[in-house]
């Protein structure tokens, strides 16, 4: 078993405790009380209880229980005073208070990019839709069967009395054998939906299974035949079954409203399905450009279907960002056709609007074009996480602090194995800067870099940034040092802040950082 919280991961079977990937030292003993602490977090651990778990029910002073619970607090980064993990109650005993997650079976980069989780309200339904099976004939339909799951919880997402794990968390289980209430804590889910896919010619079944993931039992499931040109009704009948077991108490209203779907061609959706696979973090140049020609076919053979212009600027937003081959002049006016069409059309595709409103400020520096779009993006689905992170960044780069860092927690809590999350990360990390909470902004930094090593030059800036107002020169000099071997040219007569930075204030701070990283003259 290994548990994360924060930003440590102990793992049982290793007998290890890592906070990111440095190995924390710590005594025998007091590794075994914070497992036992840890595996009964859950309730009050009496002092006979942890006695007997770690001595053996030896004769133990409260001395020496003291200074185990010491050493497992230092090396979690807690103490007697502050109590944040390890909490002492006056003669009821000991509990470990954190936000955890029990892992079993994950990576360790999926592990480290992993953060801490809130609690989901009760009063609000909870569910992660997991990738449903491909039991067609052909493995290459994959894409299909991936693509319909896609639409099902765009659909679920719509709904504002539900919670949705985002796409990018549920389907880091795809191809794993897995435990549903293991999903549910690491997700943080009451529900689970898993399911099947069938393409066989003209002919689709859809099979749909929905899970209490607290008690692993099955509320209900059900198969859905029809034809290939039935396909977004059998989505539709596959969401009224989870909304009608899960939250009949909707309202017709919000039924209606979350419903809403602009009429797709099924042949630009196939294509549509057939480009995202390629657009996933991280892509490649070749899967960008593949992706790229899937979208605008889709276009295409659709002209008002709006998650493929979503696709276009993903594709044109990855080249940018890893400066691969293209036309920055022609990739502008792409966009911007892009981004006029979807007003035009009134789109209300979650992701098509952040993506291009995102693309819009970063490529155009179109702060409000930008700005209403992502907004849009909030109001059309509450449930997607990436406009969050969106528009965290933007109010973090125009100097806002505690607004953009709850954006930023609310995508994480949305998302929680997102591979993105290493973004959101870093923008808390800037938007404590913002605030003057140093010391917390270089902890998030670490995070940040832990959780994604090879950093673009845009992220290692900010960290240098955030570094340097912590004071800590050591590891912003090597940082910079990372800069310009990434871009010789890197140098003072040719630097110049962010351009997509709004802030004044904080375009001088980004290069007075610079400078005394090193930055060559």
């Amino acid at each position: 078993m290994r548990y994360l919280f924060e930003d440590f991961l102990l793992d049982t079977d290793k007998r290890e405790l890592r906070r990111g990937s440095d190995v924390v030292s710590i005594a025998p003993q007091a590794f075994d009380l914070l497992v036992y602490l840890l595996h009964n977090r859950a309730h009050v651990t009496s002092k006979d209880d942890l006695i007997a778990a770690v001595w053996g029910r030896t004769v133990v002073t409260d001395a020496a229980i003291a200074t185990r619970l010491n050493a497992a607090r230092a090396a979690v980064g807690d103490s007697g005073d502050e109590q944040r993990l390890i909490r002492t109650l006056q003669r009821r005993g000991f509990r470990f208070v954190g936000v955890v997650r029990e892992i079993e079976g994950v990576d360790d980069a999926v592990a480290a990019n992993a953060a801490p989780i809130r609690s989901v309200s009760s009063a609000k339904p909870s569910i992660a839709v997991l990738p449903f099976q491909n039991i067609s004939n052909d493995p290459g339909q994959d894409y299909f069967a991936d693509g319909l799951v896609e639409d099902i919880i765009t659909a679920l997402s719509r709904f504002r009395s539900l919670f949705v794990i985002a796409r990018q968390s549920s389907f880091t289980y795809k191809g794993k054998t897995i435990d549903i209430k293991q999903v549910g804590r690491e997700l943080g889910v009451r529900y689970v939906l898993d399911g099947s896919v069938r393409r066989a010619g003209p002919r689709l079944r859809i099979t749909g299974r929905l899970i209490d993931a607290e008690t692993a039992e099955q509320i209900w499931a059900d198969r859905f035949d029809g034809t290939f040109a039935d396909m977004f009704d059998l989505q539709d009948k596959v969401t009224r079954q989870v909304i009608g077991s899960i939250a009949p108490e909707l309202d017709r209203a919000e039924i209606e409203r979350a419903g809403r779907r602009i009429g797709g061609n099924v042949d630009a959706v196939t294509a549509f399905y057939r480009g995202l696979p390629h657009i996933e973090f991280p892509t490649s140049a070749e899967n960008n450009e593949s992706a790229l020609r899937d979208f605008k076919h889709a276009i295409a053979l659709d002209p008002n279907f709006a998650p493929a212009y979503g696709g276009v600027a993903s594709c044109l937003g990855w080249r940018r960002a890893n400066k691969w081959p293209g036309d920055i002049a022609e990739d502008n006016t792409e966009l911007l056709r892009v981004a006029n069409q979807l007003k035009a059309m009134g789109a209300d595709d979650a992701q098509a609007l952040s993506v291009v409103g995102f693309n819009l400020f970063w490529f155009q520096l179109d702060y409000s074009g930008g700005a209403e779009l992502i907004e849009r993006a909030v109001r059309a689905n509450p449930n997607y996480a990436r406009a969050y992170n969106f528009r965290g960044l933007l109010c973090a780069w125009n100097g806002g602090s505690d607004e953009a860092i709850a954006d930023f927690e609310l995508a994480m809590m949305m998302s929680p194995r997102d591979p993105f999350n290493y973004n959101a990360m870093l923008g808390i990390a800037l938007a404590h800067h913002n605030a003057g909470r140093h010391t917390d902004a270089a902890d998030w930094t670490d995070r940040a870099l832990r959780a994604f090593p090879p950093f673009f030059l845009v992220g290692l800036g900010q960290a240098i940034l955030c570094y340097v107002g912590a004071g800590r020169m050591d590891d912003a000099r090597r940082l910079m040092a990372e800069c310009v071997r990434q871009a010789p040219g890197w140098r003072r007569s040719t630097v110049v802040p962010p351009p997509w930075v709004r802030s004044p204030q904080l375009r001088t701070e980004f290069m007075e950082a610079f400078i005394k990283a090193g930055l060559p003259d």
